[in-house]
Parts: C-alpha cells; sequence; structure tokens
C-alpha cells in the first residue's frame, strides 16, 4: 500500500476498484422482483388504459374514450370518488387527534399505562378480514352489541342497522378504521415523544408550563414531523381501502360505502363488460390522484421555520 497526496492507493492491480459485479449481483434478485411486481403492472395498466382489453381477442385501441366516459358520464365513478376523499380527509385527523392524546395519557404515566398500550394497539394486529367480521357481529341490528347498550340504557329509537342504511354506513366504517388504527399511531407518537430533547421539557417544567402551553409550544411542534409522516400514511391507506369495505358492505347500501378500489374490482371481474380497459383508466387517474393528494398534504402540513433547540 502507497499513500499518495493524502489518499490510499495499492500496487496490487484492481484492489481499488469498484466491485461492480458484485453489487450487481446483490442488487439484480431485488430490481427482478421490483420491475416484475412494481413497474412492469404500473406500465401495463398505465398502457392498457388506452385500450379496450377483452379475453381472447385483440386490444382495441380507443384513445381518450376510457377518461372521458369515467370523468363526465360515469356516475357510480363519482360517487366512489366522493366517499373515498371524505374517508381519506376525515379518518386521519380524527385517527392521529385521538393517538395525540392516548400518546400524552402514556407519556405522563396514567395509572394502567403499560395494559392501556397493549390494549389500544391491540386492533392493527388484526387483519382487515378480521377486523370487518367483528364490527358486522357488533353493527348488527337484532343482537349487535351496539344497539343491546343503547337499548340496555333507554335509547331503543337509537337502535339502527349501521351498515344497512346510506346515512351511517360510510361514518361507521370511518369509526372502524379510527379504531383499528389510532393504536399504531399512538405508539408511533409516544416513540418520538420519548426522544424529545430531556432539556427543553425541563427548562419549560422551570418556567411552570403547563401542560396545554407544553403540548400547543413544545410537543406538538418537535413532533411534527412524525404527524406529517403519519397522515400521509394515513390518507394514503384510506384512499385505497378495499378489505373492510368487502368484507362488511361491498360499497352498499345504494354505493353509500363506494371506494375507489371496490369500484375498480367490481368493473374488472364483477360486472359482465369483460373490459379491462376501463378499469385500467380508473387505477391510472386514482394513481394520479393520490400522488397529487400526497405532494400537496406534505407541501401543506410541511414546517416552514427550522426548529432549534
Amino acid at each position: 500500500m502507497e499513500h499518495t497526496a493524502g489518499r490510499l492507493t495499492s500496487s496490487e492491480p484492481g484492489l481499488g476498484l469498484r466491485p461492480v459485479g458484485a453489487i450487481a449481483g446483490f442488487l439484480a434478485p431485488a430490481l427482478i422482483i421490483y420491475f416484475a411486481f412494481t413497474a412492469y403492472p404500473v406500465v401495463r395498466t398505465i398502457w392498457n388504459s388506452f385500450f379496450q382489453v377483452f379475453p381472447n381477442r385483440p386490444d382495441e385501441f380507443v384513445g381518450w374514450a376510457n377518461y372521458a366516459t369515467l370523468l363526465f358520464e360515469d356516475r357510480f365513478f363519482h360517487r366512489a370518488v366522493g366517499n373515498t376523499l371524505v374517508w381519506a380527509l376525515i379518518s386521519p385527523v380524527v385517527e392521529i387527534a385521538i393517538a395525540l392524546l392516548l400518546a400524552l395519557a402514556l407519556y405522563a404515566r396514567v395509572p394502567g399505562s403499560r395494559f392501556f398500550r397493549l390494549a389500544w394497539f391491540t386492533p392493527v394486529l388484526m387483519s382487515y378480514v378480521v377486523v370487518g367480521i367483528i364490527w358486522t357481529w357488533i353493527f348488527n341490528f337484532d343482537w349487535g352489541i351496539a344497539n343491546g347498550m343503547l337499548r340496555a340504557v333507554g335509547l331503543d329509537h337509537w337502535a339502527q342497522a349501521w351498515l344497512g342504511h346510506p346515512d351511517t354506513a360510510l361514518p361507521s366504517l370511518i369509526f372502524v378504521t379510527t379504531w383499528m388504527w389510532a393504536g399504531f399511531n399512538m405508539v408511533v407518537l409516544l416513540a418520538a415523544m420519548h426522544s424529545l430533547p430531556s432539556e427543553v421539557l425541563e427548562a419549560a417544567e422551570l418556567d411552570n408550563c403547563g401542560w396545554m402551553a407544553k403540548l400547543r409550544y413544545i410537543v406538538i411542534p418537535l413532533v411534527r414531523p412524525t404527524i406529517l409522516n403519519l397522515m400521509v400514511l394515513s390518507f394514503v391507506g384510506k384512499m385505497r381501502v378495499f378489505d373492510l369495505v368487502w368484507i362488511t358492505t361491498r360499497g352498499g347500501p345504494l354505493w353509500s360505502t363506494e371506494t375507489v378500489s371496490t369500484y375498480v374490482y367490481k368493473r374488472a371481474f364483477n360486472w359482465n363488460t369483460f373490459d379491462l380497459g376501463y378499469p385500467c383508466a380508473i387505477a391510472t387517474i386514482w394513481f394520479v390522484v393520490v400522488l397529487g393528494g400526497v405532494l400537496i398534504l406534505t407541501g401543506l402540513l410541511r414546517s416552514r421555520d427550522k426548529l432549534e433547540y
């Protein structure tokens, strides 16, 4: 080995070169899987959106016809978009607000905090299928726990088919996803709170700063990046929700819980149109909408000022 101009060089041939072959060998399996199961399906979906794609028939180019029908004539798609946007805009805010309160309670070490941490986090460990079946039982009109509790306290007139009425079906499912994911957001926010600089919190306590002031001026600004990330993750998850709706209502009643994901599935596999080009156009438009929503949400919530402490 020789030392020249502050750099280590090797007198042995090839020792100082980058192992391109080894890097390619390590990256190749992951890249092959990525292009086969992610990149190629995305490109093929966008390509198919400009065609009518029928089984055992050559694809027929239709240009922008699928998009024109989708945007200006398909009232079912418009209803699905409205339901999905309501879900994606309301649920993340409610989830994170509740999660922040729960995280603050655990951070303050309320009695039984270990039990509550486990109890509040447990729902996220279950799949949407299990959660959907459980809440279908809970919301049952005749023997469900929800109506049973209302009848037990004399509120019989409030008992109803929560998933069977157009006015209550979507709010009921929003409540279910909030119940399911608030615990996950709580754990992430609690971890962020435990990583806060202790000297800042100690200085606030020395200044007799109350909990509300500490929350508003110290805790929330410092955990704001975490809140932003959770908001974006929750937004994306609600924009593509499928499992819960399919298990509980399948988009009913009267399209009141139809989401874009369930509508794409119905147009591709349930309806007797046999045309895969149209659902590909739906998926393409929704991909652009979700991407734009994430960019807008990130821009609105990103902190303009750098925090210093």
